[in-house]
């Protein structure tokens, strides 16, 4: 088989299916006793045409048959905006990005959207146990609100036997994640995790 890194985003894209509907992934096998949390990475540039095939290709496929999987796809980006719109924040945080830019209105929304809490709201609002399996996007936009790795962190004690697909605009090695495609030298988008598996080899 070709390395995945070898084929164009359309021959990826076109693998994400069977992968994730395969008894392999569903049932967690060949993972050791890890969760089975799963990167499919691609290149920042890629982000609307990856986010039209999970909307047109892989929802689609996974609800109807011959699938008929029960998954959930989850926003991050609209996940922390509804925090911080329940909170009356949302606009004051806005206000204050546009007055004195993003170093002012950062620390304020790191505060309020710890990582901890997100996983424990994700899981609150989804019955993650009943699913076949959870999809994760708005990665990118969230970010540097909210830290992928930390949170991947805080839901490993609520996803139980549930697989995760992360779609992650940028580079994920099996050991670091790196946001963008920036350097492992760029600590603000770079950070070690090895607690999740590249979802195509």
């Amino acid at each position: 088989m070709i390395p995945s890194q070898y084929l164009s985003l359309e021959e990826r894209l076109n693998l994400i299916l069977p992968r994730i509907s395969s008894s392999e992934f569903l049932e967690n096998k060949g993972i050791g006793n890890e969760i089975g949390f799963h990167v499919f990475d691609y290149l920042p540039e890629h982000e609307e045409p990856v986010r039209d095939f999970i909307k047109t290709v892989i929802e689609p496929a996974l609800a109807k048959p011959p699938l008929l999987l029960k998954s959930h796809t989850v926003n991050l980006f609209d996940i922390a905006m509804g925090v911080l719109d329940e909170r009356g924040l949302y606009d004051k945080a806005l206000h204050l990005q546009r007055k004195k830019g993003n170093d002012a209105a950062l620390p304020g929304l790191r505060s309020v959207l710890k990582e901890d809490k997100l996983a424990q709201r994700i899981t609150d609002k989804i019955d993650v146990r009943s699913l076949d399996l959870m999809l994760m996007t708005g990665v990118g936009a969230s970010y540097p609100v909210v830290r992928l790795h930390t949170l991947l962190n805080g839901l490993h004690a609520y996803m139980q036997d549930t697989p995760l697909v992360v779609f992650y605009p940028g580079k994920y090695d099996g050991a670091s994640l790196r946001l963008f495609g920036l350097s492992p030298d760029n600590n603000d988008a770079s950070a070690p995790y090895y607690r999740a598996f590249q979802l195509l080899k």
